[in-house]
């Protein structure tokens, strides 16, 4: 079982790293490749931010904090200080709005 699970989970991340490692990608496809980390980063926070048990809802602490760790990430491109951020800043909303 584990080694099944284990196969199941290595074939997927090495076979593409293995394939595309040989072949050489036309300049479009590089410049396309370049905007999955943002899309899949933006639909993660959008569904994080936006949605809550399945509707639309904008939770006001949850924006506010995203607002100070993007103003970080943008000023500091550091992921150490904007995970820090975000994470301080859900902390001290929560805990301000619940006295």
């Amino acid at each position: 079982m584990i080694l099944g699970a284990s196969l199941v989970t290595f074939i997927p991340r090495v076979l593409p790293l293995v394939v595309l490692s040989r072949i050489r990608l036309p300049e479009w496809g590089m410049r396309w490749l370049q905007h999955i980390p943002i899309a899949v980063m933006s639909a993660l926070l959008a569904q994080e931010l936006l949605v809550s048990d399945g509707a639309f809802s904008m939770s006001p602490d949850k924006l506010v904090a995203a607002f100070f760790a993007f103003a970080v990430a943008y000023l500091t491109k550091s992921l150490l200080a904007t995970v820090m951020t975000g994470v301080t800043a859900m902390m001290l909303l929560r805990y301000a709005f619940a006295l």
